[in-house]
């Protein structure tokens, strides 16, 4: 794992059993952020009805930089079979070393349903007249994110909220539910301390209660948004009769490594967290549920 501003370096390792002609060895760094998706549209009607697939797509590149490690660095701007001098690589075991300064302000690495922030570097033997050997690899970057800076994170989160359900063409007595959290800023490895309770006034059972943590991911093409939603970790009280109660009394709640919040410095996706109390109600009834935002961060309170 790498920061912003760290140093890459390490080798290439070349064993060349006869000479070779080549045009050079060369090594790129490449950084960015890609979305996209598919999606079927609808036009016309009756016989000039037609379903078509509409790609909503967009990048942003972080730094793309080529060493040339051996021979030309002339590897972008000349066709395979421009003329010119190219050597000849002896045989033998050679190793050529390398480093590169990533930049500041990078993004965090990502992977989603949609999109990714990926950094990887790419090995070449640019061979004059036949196919390019080539390797690439894939490394991580973490940014930091430091909740000392974000303020009111050290503040208490509370809420509440409650639904009448619907029994029989009969109104049922209500379910309320409260949620509080010590404070909204975490880092991976830290609990979040739950307090709250599930009041249900009604006369079903509830099938559960628990407390989710979710994780919502928007990713930002040239046209269209889209959101994915996912449950990262949970944690459940069970069910609730008739006419009783749940109490949160001090649990501990793990966060687990996670990406911080907001992926700063990329413009096309965004990450934001919730603690969420979910009361499941018997039925087609929908769920009540409480949530409140936190944030992800790198560095500690």
């Amino acid at each position: 794992v790498y920061t912003p501003g760290s140093t890459l370096q390490g080798q290439i390792s070349l064993e060349l059993a006869k000479p070779m002609q080549m045009r050079g060895i060369h090594l790129q760094f490449v950084g960015g952020a890609d979305v996209g998706w598919s999606e079927q549209h609808t036009t016309g009607s009756g016989k000039n009805q037609q379903t078509v697939n509409r790609n909503y797509m967009s990048n942003e590149r972080y730094f793309d930089h080529t060493l040339t490690l051996y021979g030309n660095g002339w590897y972008f701007n000349e066709p395979s079979g421009a003329s010119g001098t190219n050597p000849v690589h002896p045989a033998g075991r050679y190793q050529y070393p390398f480093h590169y300064i990533l930049p500041q302000n990078l993004p965090s690495s990502f992977e989603g349903a949609f999109g990714s922030v990926c950094y990887w570097l790419k090995g070449t033997i640019d061979v004059p007249h036949k196919s390019n050997y080539k390797y690439k690899l894939a490394y991580t970057v973490l940014s930091s994110l430091d909740l000392n800076t974000r303020p009111n994170v050290r503040d208490p989160q509370s809420d509440l909220d409650y639904k009448n359900l619907c029994c029989c063409c009969c109104k049922s007595g209500p379910i309320s539910a409260e949620l509080r959290i010590d404070r909204s800023g975490y880092v991976p490895g830290e609990f979040i301390v739950l307090s709250g309770e599930v009041i249900n006034g009604s006369n079903s059972t509830m099938k559960d209660n628990r407390v989710k943590l979710r994780m919502y991911t928007t990713f930002h093409a040239t046209e269209k948004y889209r959101t994915e939603t996912e449950t990262i970790s949970s944690m459940s009280k069970g069910k609730i009769k008739a006419g009783k109660s749940a109490v949160w009394n001090g649990e501990m709640f793990h966060i687990p490594p996670l990406p911080p919040s907001e992926l700063a410095n990329c413009s096309i996706i965004d990450i934001m967290y919730t603690i969420v109390l979910v009361v499941d109600p018997p039925g087609l009834s929908s769920d009540l549920e409480v949530p409140l935002e936190i944030c992800i961060g790198t560095i500690p309170l």
